[in-house]
């Protein structure tokens, strides 16, 4: 048996390695923009989830302030904890999440009257204004408002607002 030799022209030689080459290459710089953007990805999830636990440990400190608030309208500004510079840690959290709260009077502490000319001009209300901050993990921070109006007996010195006085009249 004779064996046949093929010759290639000399033009052709090594032309696949070439294009195997720079395809190898494409395929290298697709995966490692990949993994960036997963890991990029990763990272905005996260802040996302710490951004959530500032926001729900800033409504714990609303939720408390509601249920151990004295909303003592000439009694000033009510800090939870006592101490303004400190934080109450969220149980659960290993402390890493945390909230500070304050009820502040509103209107100057004064009582507001009902509506003029209904029966409920036997009371009058105080309003207060609660902020509460939550903090997480990665310094997430949530700054978070609740009014609260405290119904009290009529307050013979406050005055119900007339609707038809010149003064509310645009």
């Amino acid at each position: 048996m004779r064996a046949r030799h093929h010759r290639f022209p000399l033009r052709s030689r090594g032309a696949a390695l070439v294009v195997a080459l720079l395809l190898l290459l494409v395929l290298t710089v697709l995966a490692i923009s990949g993994m960036n953007t997963a890991s990029l990805e990763l990272v905005m999830a996260g802040n996302t989830q710490y951004q959530q636990n500032a926001f729900q440990a800033a409504e714990a400190g609303i939720e408390q302030a509601l249920r151990v608030g004295a909303f003592n309208p000439g009694g000033g500004v009510e800090h939870i904890p006592a101490d303004p510079s400190q934080t109450i840690p969220i149980p659960g959290t290993n402390n890493a999440d945390s909230f500070a709260a304050t009820i502040t009077p509103q209107l100057g502490g004064a009582a507001q009257p009902a509506m003029w000319g209904s029966s409920w001009d036997s009371f009058s209300t105080f309003h207060f204004e609660i902020e509460s901050v939550g903090r997480s993990t990665r310094n997430a921070l949530a700054r978070n408002y609740q009014g609260v109006a405290i119904i009290a007996p009529h307050d013979p010195t406050v005055m119900p607002i007339d609707p038809t006085s010149p003064e509310l009249t645009p």
